[in-house]
């Protein structure tokens, strides 16, 4: 679940969305990938970096755009405005 793996903290970047225990932020991540990082490259480039941490980014990024096209995640959930910018970044700002 991506909530073991996500935390938002105030004194960690902000407040952004990061993987638990980096400064990596679930934004940066979902943009290397959105850009065509593959995984293989960002865990060589960020040792780090789980592939159970990529997973988590996409499982928030999945979970975020449900809720901003009015579905129902599987599982409860806090979206904040740092979420809908997140979201409207993956999406270029197109409706989903």
């Amino acid at each position: 679940m991506w909530q073991d793996r996500i935390v938002v903290d105030p004194d960690i970047l902000v407040g952004k969305p990061v993987i638990k225990g980096t400064r990596l932020a679930v934004a940066f991540i979902i943009d290397l990938l959105a850009e065509g990082w593959p995984e293989a490259e960002l865990l060589r480039s960020y040792p780090g970096l789980t592939h159970e941490d990529v997973q988590a980014c996409l499982a928030y990024a999945s979970t975020l755009s449900m809720e901003t096209a009015g579905q129902t995640p599987h599982h409860q959930t806090v979206v904040t405005a740092e979420d809908r910018i997140l979201i409207s970044r993956v999406t270029n700002g197109r409706p989903m």
